[in-house]
This record gives structure tokens, C-alpha cells and sequence, in this order.
């Protein structure tokens, strides 16, 4: 295994993954929901993207499939989601009502769609066909400690950044991630149609 270890392919799955997850560009979606007063976990919600990005990367359409599901669902149900927290973020409005539960919102949506998407998680997948698998598995475990970072000194970065910063962060990437969600949206929809009208 050892023998495998290419640091061009670890550098390369990470900046693959740090673009896609782009987790610093969700900080104001996290602040949003901290100020609703979301319970956030940091290390259950980096865990669970974790175990989502292995699983998917060994298992792929057999998960899936053992519950009915094509990745086209999967990145459909993903994009409903972003929408709802895009408009949130846009209208200062709450929509996705906290629930007392223990989790809070570690694993939706933190860890699915914001970390491990269907964008990420389908990305993740396809580096099989390039890389090493001790490479990815490398490069993706440098993108969780990343994440964790960011949502565990959440509050210093919030106050790093100011108030006023956040607004305007908020609602603008209230709208870059109002776009994702119509993007992949519309990208899979059609691929749900297509199998419909071909099946």
C-alpha cells in the first residue's frame, strides 16, 4: 500500500475535493443557521460526511440501489435541500424548523449536501478511474480535518470576519448556492426524464 503513496495524486484529490466541498464558501450558510440557534457538532458532522464518501466510494450504486434510489434522485433530493437553505439565507426567513434532536443539524445538511453532496460524493467516486485508492482516501481525509477546523472555531471565524461581512456573505452566497441548487436541479431532473420516457 505504501508503495502506492503519490503525493501529485494526494494534492491533486485534494484540490479536486477542497474546490467542490468549497467549505469555506459555506461558512455563512453555517453562521446562518447558528444564529437560528442550530445545534452544530463538528466532529459528528465531518464523521458522517466521511462515512458517506467511503461508502459511496466502495459500495456506489449498490447503496443506492438496496434502497431504490439512482444517483440522479440522490443529486435531486440534494438540490431541494439547498434550495430551501438558499432562500433562507436570501429572505431571512425560516423554513427547515429546528428539531430537538441530539444531532442538531450535524448530519442535514451539514454533512449531506453541504460537505458530502451528490456533486462531491460523484466526483469523489469517478478519482477511482485516476488514482490510487490510498491517494483519494489521503487527499479526502485533508479535506475533512479542514472542514472539522472550520466548523469547530466557527465562532472565531464569524467574529475574524465581522457582522457586516457576514451579511453581505450571507446573502450573496444565499445566491450562489440558490444557482448549485437549480444547476444540479435541472442537470439531473432531465436524466430522471430521460430514464422515465426510455424506461
Amino acid at each position: 500500500m505504501f508503495a502506492q503513496i503519490n503525493f501529485v495524486e494526494i494534492f491533486s484529490t485534494f484540490l479536486v475535493m477542497f474546490a467542490i466541498i468549497d467549505i469555506t464558501g459555506s461558512i455563512p450558510i453555517f453562521v446562518s443557521m447558528r444564529d437560528k440557534g442550530t445545534k452544530i457538532k463538528p466532529l459528528e458532522a465531518t464523521a458522517a460526511a466521511l462515512i458517506l464518501f467511503v461508502g459511496f466510494y466502495f459500495l456506489g450504486d449498490a447503496l443506492l440501489k438496496l434502497f431504490g434510489i439512482d444517483m440522479p434522485s440522490f443529486a435531486v433530493a440534494g438540490s431541494i435541500v439547498l434550495f430551501i437553505l438558499a432562500f433562507e439565507m436570501i429572505l431571512g426567513r425560516d423554513i427547515i424548523k429546528n428539531e430537538p434532536t441530539s444531532s442538531g443539524a450535524s448530519i442535514v445538511p451539514i454533512a449531506f449536501p453541504l460537505i458530502a453532496g451528490p456533486g462531491a460524493i460523484t466526483a469523489f467516486i469517478s478519482l477511482h478511474a485516476e488514482y490510487a485508492t490510498v491517494n483519494i482516501m489521503i487527499g479526502l481525509a485533508i479535506n475533512i480535518v479542514i472542514d472539522y477546523i472550520v466548523l469547530r472555531y466557527l465562532d472565531k471565524i464569524s467574529r475574524w470576519l465581522g457582522a457586516d461581512v457576514i451579511y453581505v456573505l450571507r446573502k450573496f452566497f444565499g445566491v450562489i448556492l440558490l444557482a448549485m441548487a437549480i444547476k444540479l436541479f435541472s442537470n439531473n431532473i432531465l436524466a430522471i426524464v430521460h430514464g422515465a420516457v426510455i424506461g
